[in-house]
């Protein structure tokens, strides 16, 4: 007997194309819970089924050998219009299977247990099931096992699922985020343009100078989270050009970094901390000065640990590092808020000449 189509089928269909399980390879998740419900079931058949339109499509199966089997002799499709749980004793017995090619014959499917595979709003998907070739029932812990297994199938589905989710709303941030750079780095510099004060168009192209700093942080850290680990070298390597464009073609700026791959929250802390410190350099440490240099290092400890120094050759004195030390500034706080998160404190020292920052041990994850 072929199974009548579930009463809500299209509902049904579209939940489970929502889940994107259809047609993706084997995995081991799923594949340990059918060899587990098999052993301990101690039956020869075991598999996790969605039903589609026109086909059963097993996304693990053991003791069967076949990813799919047409809708026609699928047991599954009969059980998704039943209870929660289903257990056919001997299903020669029962009038949907008895003249199911699978079931009868020598090696036929005797015995049927599965459980519901159920979307979030309860709409059946699949089973997870298992299948013996003789008439048989389970014991109470076989089928609450088969149960939860079921229910630890379906968590799986939607944690993936509303992972998914969140990494597409993401990317909708970061692309509102970086169009809303761009168009702020356009505005300033038509300001910058149109202004008849040298002062102003100055301070203009400082603005926007950190714009297109920030701009680098944030394009490097967006592709560095779809791993959520970052290897510091490469995303320094590429915010360095947006922090060039904050300095005069004389102030020169050296930035070293060890291969470090570092979870993404600590790298975009440490990125702005480099980004704070090259950006007040530029704005205060050369005045009247017609070269300067910056010096950036980024070095591994040990393999737990780095550690942060930033250097100027600039005017400051031991007295400017001193009103540093007490975070009277915007940019001061700014870095020692970031230092706080990275488990530490900002350390302001004089260069002789020059200021000196640093920051650690901080620890890699």
């Amino acid at each position: 007997m072929i199974a009548d189509c579930h009463p809500e089928q299209e509902q049904r269909l579209r939940a489970l194309r929502r889940y994107g399980v259809l047609d993706t390879p084997r995995e081991k998740e799923f594949d340990d819970i059918v060899a587990l419900v098999s052993t301990f079931c101690e039956a020869p058949v075991s598999v996790v089924n969605f039903i589609d339109a026109e086909r059963q499509w097993f996304k693990a199966e053991t003791g069967l050998g076949v990813r799919s089997t047409p809708l026609d002799t699928s047991l599954c499709s009969h059980v998704i219009l039943e209870d929660d749980f289903v257990e056919i004793p001997d299903t020669l017995s029962d009038p949907r299977m008895a003249d199911n090619p699978l079931c009868i014959g020598d090696g036929g499917f005797r015995f049927y247990a599965g459980a519901l595979l159920k979307s979030s709003e309860g709409l059946p998907l699949g089973t997870l099931c298992v299948l013996d070739t003789r008439p048989r029932t389970l014991d109470r812990q076989q089928r609450e096992l088969v149960r939860v297994l079921a229910e630890r199938v379906m968590r799986e589905l939607e944690l993936r699922l509303q992972l998914e989710r969140e990494s597409l709303l993401k990317r909708e941030i970061d692309h509102r985020a970086k169009n809303s750079l761009s168009m702020m780095h356009a505005l300033i510099h038509m300001e910058q343009r149109q202004s008849a004060h040298p002062e102003t168009r100055s301070a203009l192209a400082s603005v926007a100078a950190r714009l297109s700093a920030l701009g680098a942080v944030h394009e490097a850290m967006t592709v560095a989270d779809s791993d959520h680990l970052v290897g510091l070298a490469g995303m320094m390597g590429k915010i360095e050009a947006g922090l060039r464009q904050l300095l005069p073609e004389s102030i020169g700026l050296d930035l070293r970094v060890d291969e470090i791959e570092i979870d993404t929250g600590r790298a975009n802390a440490l990125a702005l901390v480099v980004n704070e410190f090259v950006a007040n350099s530029a704005k205060h440490a050369f005045d009247g000065r017609a070269d300067g240099h910056i010096a950036i290092r980024l070095r591994a400890l040990d393999e737990a640990r780095l550690m942060l120094c930033c250097e100027d050759d600039g005017i400051a004195t031991a007295d400017v590092t001193d009103r540093l030390a007490s975070a009277s500034g915007i940019g001061t706080k700014v870095i020692d808020t970031l230092a706080a998160s990275l488990g530490d404190r900002a350390r302001w020292g004089y260069a002789d000449p020059g200021v000196r920052l640093e920051i650690g041990p901080v620890p890699i994850r």
